[in-house]
């Protein structure tokens, strides 16, 4: 018996000895586009369609063939196939139910496709008709409402959400995309809710549920009242936030997972061996080329769940059990293809055991952890467009964390030290840290370490202005709150200081290249604003008399670059430039660090010539500094402790807009490629009882 194969829709034999046969669901299909109803000849057709296997691929590609006016023609038999997906979604026999879920999935995307020059109502026309869209569009979302909540097949939930997915994202500009009234009307909010409540949903269906609330959330969330952000702003159950948070730790601890796999595969690689031969000149160059895609689809629903929902804070300390009582499986879990954005849900809900110990002594790890060791591979490369746009992500999230007072009382707990083992970039001038001499501190001086790292690391040609406000913003938000709280924390200050003073050096030194491009000069202030925070109030937060001691003589030993900036600003703000303005706003708050280098060098070069000495050892210039503090006069500046509170609207709408569009063009590609396969499906409902 010659065997037969299929392709397209079309069975033939393998002979090729006569026509090829179409499935009959294909010729059904044909059936709906003429424009007869299909139903006069064959009463029982909308109902022997729905046993029939979808052809995902023959449907779209029908859709996609047609003309606007084909498809016109055509209109009413497509608004009899939408409404007849929809009752189907009520039947007892679940595998109607998949096929009408399927078929939906097409048609919406077929016709979306057919349709990207024309409006929003054309398309809800063409698919339901203006006169029955609404009481259609309620019927399907209680459909879906009603399938997510059931305790039925976890398949079908999965279906679900691929179709809500599939909505949401057919446009790039989800505001645009005018199907989602009838989604803020008829809200799934509760349903999201109930799968990251639940354990087992939230293992099978956590990812797609939180991407999802993250799109619906920035559906006009500028023009009009969302009700998603109203409701997402509200929750306050505990079991639902652990869960959100579950899932994005997870997330972002397999993105962490594959990266710490290359960079070990690459460190024992060929090119380590002959790096380890010629020396470490090459270094910077190897790692370059360890990339694991970012995922902005989880950042965002991480920064809506920090941004909206003050309960939301407590999660991010959260200790996580069920991540840790897993282990990773033994047989291979089926992955989706990587996308541009790394908007492909993680293998599945287990976090590698190498993840939680941090070390032998602490087994535990928690969200922020897990985010600031994401925070500090991302940021490690902002030439890359998604990386920069990540990094720029990360530094917005810790910037709503730096102001949140509950947030800033955890990261400063004393109670509560981790070892966080941050990635560094390899440069020719540091050794690699060793992981093991890590110390135990609270949180708040991972944050501050990821600042100095992103400080030290990115004065380049391609300088990203942008973040470098951002990170020092951060700083002074901290620092805002121990000054305000009076909390003396035990930090390494000096490498900070250090790094502001090069970043400062790196602002001189490449003035004309940068000034062509940014505004130098509100960094330059920002950064200067810092040193005066720390000498007007440094007694206050600093943890020892002798670290403010360590200030005044970090100031007075790089007072070479203090004096060249002052040289710079006075230069442009005695001009009648564009920079007049900017530079002599740096001008006036140099006033007492100028004041200190004046003070106290004369005091330092006279210790040396009455007591013979050509170098002063570190001891003996804190010795003179200690012993001259009462001569010293400091001018009051005030509001050097207050800052501008966070605002999305009115400064980074632009920015969300675009990732939003970013992350809506990946999903709906990861949609398109694999997971609407209906395989497992209908092996899972095999027998219609």
């Amino acid at each position: 018996m010659a065997q037969t194969e299929k392709k397209g829709g079309l069975l033939r034999k393998s002979s090729a000895s006569k026509k090829p046969l179409k499935e009959k669901v294909v010729l059904m299909y044909d059936e709906i586009f003429t424009t007869e109803d299909p139903s006069k000849c064959n009463p029982r057709f909308w109902e022997e369609l729905f046993l029939m296997k979808v052809n995902l691929e023959y449907l779209e590609g029908k859709l996609e063939a047609l003309d606007g006016e084909e498809l016109m023609k055509i209109k009413d038999n497509i608004n009899c196939l939408f409404q007849h997906c929809i009752q189907a979604l009520g039947e007892e026999h679940p595998i109607r139910v998949v096929n009408a879920l399927q078929t939906l999935c097409a048609l919406i995307r077929g016709v979306h496709q057919k349709n990207k020059s024309t409006s929003g109502f054309d398309i809800i026309n063409m698919l339901v008709g203006f006169d029955k869209a609404e009481l259609c569009m309620k019927n399907l979302m209680e459909s879906l409402d009603s399938l997510l909540c059931a305790e039925g097949s976890e398949s079908l939930k999965s279906l679900c959400l691929k179709l809500l997915l599939c909505l949401v994202t057919v446009t790039d500009n989800i505001s645009q995309n005018t199907i989602l009234e009838y989604v803020m009307i008829n809200s799934i909010f509760e349903a999201i809710l109930q799968i990251l409540s639940s354990p087992l949903s939230r293992r099978e269906h956590g990812y797609d549920a939180v991407v999802l609330l993250a799109l619906l959330v920035n559906y006009r969330k500028y023009e009009s009242v969302n009700p998603y952000i109203v409701k997402l702003s509200i929750v306050d159950d505990e079991a639902t936030l652990n869960g959100m948070g579950l899932v994005i730790a997870q997330a972002l601890s397999e993105y962490n997972r594959q990266y710490k796999d290359k960079e070990e595969e690459h460190q024992t690689g060929f090119f380590s061996a002959l790096t380890n031969m010629v020396g470490s000149m090459f270094i910077a160059d190897a790692d370059e080329k360890i990339s694991v895609q970012t995922n902005e689809a989880i950042l965002l629903a991480l920064y809506e769940a920090v941004h909206l929902n003050r309960n939301f804070i407590t999660v991010l300390a959260q200790s996580h059990p069920e991540m840790g009582l897993m282990t990773t499986p033994t047989s291979p879990v089926p992955t989706t293809p990587v996308t541009p954005l790394g908007t492909t849900p993680p293998s599945s809900d287990v976090i590698s055991s190498a993840e939680l110990p941090l070390d032998a002594d602490v087994q535990t790890s928690n969200l922020l952890i897990t985010f600031l060791k994401y925070s500090s591979i991302v940021m490690q490369d902002t030439k890359d467009e998604h990386r920069l746009h990540s990094g720029k992500l990360c530094l917005i999230i810790l910037t709503c964390i730096a102001e949140d007072q509950y947030a800033n009382a955890f990261l400063h707990d004393d109670n509560m030290n981790f070892r966080v083992n941050l990635h560094r970039m390899p440069m020719r001038h540091r050794k690699k840290a060793a992981d093991k001499n890590l110390p135990c501190r609270p949180l708040v001086c991972a944050v501050l370490d990821l600042m100095v790292e992103f400080i030290v690391t990115h004065m380049m040609k391609e300088f990203p202005m942008d973040l470098y406000v951002r990170c020092i913003q951060i700083v002074h938000k901290l620092l805002c709150y121990q000054k305000k709280c009076r909390v003396r924390l035990h930090y390494t200050w000096r490498e900070l200081w250090s790094a502001l003073i090069n970043l400062l050096k790196f602002l001189m030194s490449n003035e004309t290249v940068l000034l062509a491009k940014h505004n130098i000069f509100t960094l330059a202030l920002m950064v200067v604003n810092l040193f005066n925070m720390f000498i007007t109030y440094g007694d206050t937060f600093l943890p020892t008399p002798s670290s403010y001691d360590e200030l005044y003589y970090e100031i007075i030993r790089m007072h070479q670059n203090f004096d060249n900036l002052y040289s710079m600003v006075l230069r442009l703000s005695t001009n009648a430039g564009q920079w007049k303005e900017p530079a002599s706003k740096v001008t006036h708050a140099l006033v007492n660090i100028r004041a200190i280098i004046n003070h106290f060098n004369p005091k330092i070069e006279s210790y040396a010539a009455v007591n013979h000495i050509s170098q002063l050892s570190e001891d003996q210039v804190l010795e003179v500094v200690r012993s001259n503090y009462d001569t010293l006069t400091l001018k009051l500046q005030d509001g050097l402790d207050q800052y501008e509170r966070y605002s999305e609207q009115h400064k980074e709408a632009t920015f969300f807009k675009e990732l939003v569009r970013s992350i809506s063009i990946n999903v709906r590609k990861n949609l398109a490629f694999n997971t609407l396969s209906q395989e497992l499906l209908l092996k899972e409902f095999s027998t219609i009882s």
